[in-house]
């Protein structure tokens, strides 16, 4: 996927990840595409693993494109992510974002997008 920042862009491989809570970034990538933002306190993360916990200090505001339509979403930013983006539920659900597994296809009404960005 595209993705947008205020200092630059870049094409990313990116998961949709529905167990995820919130959709986060590599760091590295984050620092690249625009200015981070601290968090006021910083958030502990529970993994999958049991009693694992990330911390997380930052967020970043970026636009990205699915299937040619225009999205933006904060994304948290993770120290040591194993992919570029990770696109998570609340993303998904903001977008009306859907994940079709028959056909491994990711979809998304460009009518949501429009109404959400006017």
């Amino acid at each position: 996927m595209h993705y947008r920042g205020s200092k630059g862009q870049a094409d990313l491989i990116s998961l949709f990840d529905s167990g995820a809570s919130f959709s986060c970034i590599h760091p590295d990538i984050a620092q690249r595409l625009g200015n981070l933002e601290p968090l006021p306190e910083i958030m502990h993360i529970q993994t999958a693993s049991e009693g694992q916990e990330i911390r997380v200090e930052h967020t970043i505001r970026l636009e990205f494109t699915l299937n040619g339509t225009r999205l933006s979403d904060e994304f948290v930013v993770i120290p040591a992510l194993s992919e570029d983006a990770i696109i998570g539920a609340a993303t998904m659900q903001k977008w009306r974002i859907k994940l079709d597994f028959e056909h491994d296809t990711v979809w998304v009404d460009p009518k949501v997008a429009i109404a959400i960005l006017k």
